[in-house]
């Protein structure tokens, strides 16, 4: 088996909101949601163990979609409320040295400016260590707080988001590597032949530039996105240097991977720049048994309640699945939400209750002790090929040190994950063996 070392992310679903709720071992957290310090401590634990980065993940509104009301999200503390996660970044980069640290931001509704800026400074503040995880949005609601009657359609966002991340990276790019000089001999603080203005006339974004910061510390953020979609595919293949890929099975992985790598190629780069990780969320348990009945728990959990996770998809497609008979076979539907990811969920089963009962958001097949789960991913990676995995779940300190103190420990013993930095930045230490 291949001793490489693979790629670790946490993908914190929810963000800066309400962890636990009505969860075993979720201690202070839903109480004091507003509060950072969960995701310090998450972080300070992702850290010790190693971790590439953590990415943050946002949305823009209190979905209605289920039942046509906000009552089902906002009682049960499904995605709403939330926090905007950018505030958190400076203080999830102090309590740390070397992890990366990836906000999520829309570029259906960021202004590409304000955006380079912002995460320029960020970069530099961090010395290094912040990515950009882009989003088109996929909500109404989203689209009608910030003034549309209805969102941009599907194909469109994304024509826009490929111009979007063209010009902020133009913008990285307006100021030299060395245009600050600091020459107190001659009084140049700046050489102002090394900035230059970029006057990007596209599409749908224009700017003069350049900015008025200088360059980011990596050059440009590491850039990092999750669409399932053709062409989410597309845009990341021109783009981006983590892929998040999240599917339930291992021949998905491998599919998904070799297309994948396929468009990096066309689009004229090299495929092993453009890092893939899987999603999963592990069951870990004290014995093999042990982690097994819990997933039978789970299990029994998700039949007794489908509403959880048609509400849950409702909120991602603008679909209201409350009007449909659960026990009918469910046609086929469309969407200008997200499109990929309604795609799987429909072929879980033949009726909604089916489909609620047998889909998976990514991979769950992680079971046992740590070692055994450090052993399967191993087996997993060796089969499907890949650069690593994105931990995701309900986040609580117990789940957190489950994989943290456990897997990830297990993982080093074999050879199959770092046990120090070898690099100041997150893209170095991301591109790194």
């Amino acid at each position: 088996m291949s001793v490489k070392p693979i790629k670790l992310g946490w993908f914190l679903g929810n963000s800066f909101g309400v962890h636990g709720w009505s969860q075993p071992w979720a201690g202070t957290g839903p109480r004091d949601w507003w509060q950072p310090d969960l995701h310090v401590d998450l972080a300070r634990a992702l850290e010790r163990a190693c971790f590439d980065f953590m990415l943050l993940e946002d949305s823009l509104f209190v979905p209605d979609n289920y039942g046509n009301s906000m009552e089902f999200y906002l009682s049960r503390a499904l995605r709403a409320p939330k926090n905007d996660p950018l505030p958190l970044v400076p203080l999830l980069v102090q309590a740390t040295q070397r992890l990366g640290i990836v906000p999520t931001i829309s570029t259906s509704f960021y202004p590409p400016y304000l955006l380079a800026r912002l995460m320029a400074t960020l970069d530099l503040m961090s010395r290094g260590r912040v990515g950009c995880n882009f989003v088109t949005s996929t909500a109404e609601r989203a689209a009608q707080n910030f003034g549309l009657d209805a969102h941009i359609e599907h194909d469109l966002r994304y024509e826009m988001a490929d111009e979007f991340v063209d010009l902020v990276k133009q913008l990285w790019d307006s100021w030299d590597a060395d245009a600050i000089v600091m020459d107190e001999k001659k009084g140049v603080f700046v050489d102002h032949n090394k900035v230059h203005p970029i006057d990007f006339k596209g599409r749908f974004f224009s700017s003069r530039g350049p900015l008025n910061t200088a360059r980011p510390a990596q050059g440009h953020p590491v850039l990092v996105q999750a669409g399932n979609s053709p062409q989410g595919q597309a845009f990341a293949s021109k783009h981006m240097d983590i892929v998040l890929c999240a599917v339930s099975t291992a021949a998905e992985m491998k599919a998904y991977r070799a297309s994948l790598r396929e468009k990096v190629a066309a689009a004229g780069r090299d495929p092993d720049s453009c890092k893939v990780l899987y999603v999963v969320m592990p069951t870990v348990g004290e014995t093999d048994a042990e982690a097994a009945e819990r997933v039978k728990r789970r299990q029994a959990a998700k039949e007794k309640a489908p509403e959880m996770a048609l509400a849950q998809m409702g909120s991602l497609t603008d679909i209201d699945f409350s009007v449909f008979d659960i026990d009918a076979p469910i046609a086929e539907l469309t969407t200008n939400g997200q499109q990929g990811t309604l795609k799987r969920f429909l072929k879980q089963g033949k009726t909604l209750r089916e489909i609620a009962a047998n889909y998976r958001y990514g991979y769950e097949d992680l079971v046992g002790t740590p070692d055994t789960i450090a052993r399967q991913m191993g087996e997993l990676m060796e089969e499907v090929g890949g650069d690593g995995f994105m931990f995701t779940g309900t986040v609580t300190r117990r789940y957190v040190a489950e994989i943290t103190d456990g897997i990830v420990p297990a993982l080093q013993k074999r050879g199959l994950s770092r046990t120090a930095y070898a690099h100041e930045h997150f893209r170095d230490n991301l591109l790194a063996d």
